[in-house]
């Protein structure tokens, strides 16, 4: 485990899923961790009293409201003099054909996927150019590189977010602000829970090391990226997918 002692980080989307595990995970390793949840409090609340450490903090946050975003950081300055590291994970899905799939769903996904990662980025930036130091973490997807049909809104966001990421390392490099992505493949989730046993052999036989990743396995890289072992790697995409892909 990366030791991330006292290293304050933001992370997006935490309260479930990938999410939840990374913020465990980060807790864990000595980190004090703010996370954003969109719309279940409770379930935000009960993972706040469970993480190891202290210091950590949650908030309810829509990505792809600008306004919602300023107001949270705002927050986050208040108790913090300066971020470390953030992990930009919420996302979401709006999963359709490409001739069925509404504007308002393929809009929707951008605006949470991408443009919710565009107004974190930016917002944090300022202070760690201050500072002259911090990491940003995106999580994307195998879908980024693959894509998938029914996902072309989503392949597209996530596509799009390994672009952005590079072109906001090139930007900060020079004052020691690295950006990196961790793109998963298939992970267990409440989703793989619902397979039936045949469902899920057919699923890892897609797989070349023939099981779906599990979430700390995400979280581990995470950590890494966003810990001093990583300081010379920027502008990367680390895919974590049992061999699905091989970039």
């Amino acid at each position: 485990m990366q030791s991330l002692n006292g290293k304050k980080i933001f992370v997006t989307g935490g309260s479930r899923g990938i999410g939840a595990a990374i913020v465990r995970y980060l807790a864990q390793s000595g980190a004090h961790v703010i996370f954003t949840y969109s719309t279940n409090e409770q379930k935000a609340k009960e993972l706040l009293t469970t993480l190891s450490g202290s210091g950590h903090f949650c908030f309810q946050l829509d990505v792809s409201v600008s306004e919602q975003v300023e107001e949270v950081i705002k927050k986050v300055y208040e108790l913090w003099p300066e971020v470390d590291g953030v992990v930009n994970n919420a996302g979401i899905t709006r999963d359709q054909l490409l001739l069925r799939m509404k504007v308002e769903d393929f809009s929707q996904v951008l605006q949470t996927n991408l443009h919710g990662v565009f107004h974190i980025t930016k917002a944090f930036s300022k202070n760690m150019l201050k500072a002259r130091k911090g990491s940003f973490v995106n999580i994307s997807s195998i879908i980024g590189s693959t894509g998938n049909a029914g996902q072309v809104n989503y392949a597209a966001s996530k596509g799009a977010l390994e672009a952005f990421t590079k072109s906001v390392a090139l930007e900060l490099a020079s004052r020691g602000i690295r950006a990196n992505c961790v793109a998963p493949g298939y992970i267990k989730s409440d989703m793989t829970a619902a397979l039936s046993d045949e469902q899920l052999k057919q699923l890892s036989a897609r797989i070349p090391l023939l099981r779906p990743g599990e979430p700390e396995e995400i979280a581990a890289v995470v950590a890494f990226l966003l810990s001093e072992s990583a300081s010379y790697i920027t502008g990367q995409t680390l895919h974590v997918n049992g061999g699905m892909y091989l970039s």
